[in-house]
């Protein structure tokens, strides 16, 4: 039971050598950009929003949210646990965008360099197509789950 569970969880289907190469790629290009994003969060990490600032996130949130992003990253680019990896940095990217559309009423792309939502959008789009296709061959779930038999 708890096998086929793993296996439908972390095991996707085979991809090819080319698409498990870009899928490494992303991975990298984006896990060591969460990882730089969520270190100075995992420094303080019930602490790092600012009191008395635009917003107030309970400091487990803020936990959960830096852990995801630091932790995160790293599992991205080993290409490690990248579902669940995948699932909190979906979760914290999509309040991130919801916060940027509703506080700080910012636009998708802000010419003149204000508040826009295009960059934790993108990242929400990175997170549910690694959660779906996987880390694809390159990666230690291949490793370590190896790929679905169905």
């Amino acid at each position: 039971m708890i096998k086929a569970i793993v296996q439908t969880v972390f095991c996707k289907p085979g991809q090819s050598s080319t698409a498990s190469v870009v899928l490494l790629i992303l991975r990298l290009i984006a896990g060591i950009a969460f990882i730089l994003h969520g270190w100075s969060k995992i420094q303080h990490p019930t602490a790092w929003v600012h009191p008395g600032g635009p917003i107030s996130i309970p400091a487990f949130f803020q936990f959960l949210a830096a852990v995801s992003e630091f932790c995160g990253g790293i599992a991205w680019v080993l290409g490690f646990l990248t579902p669940l990896a995948s699932f909190g940095i979906a979760c914290t990217m999509a309040v991130a965008v919801y916060i940027n559309i509703t506080l700080f009423k910012a636009t998708f792309v802000n010419p003149t360099g204000g508040p826009a939502y295009e960059l934790p959008l993108v990242y929400l789009g990175i997170a549910l197509l690694l959660f779906v296709l996987g880390p694809g061959k390159l990666s230690l779930d291949s490793q370590l789950f190896g790929k679905r038999t169905q």
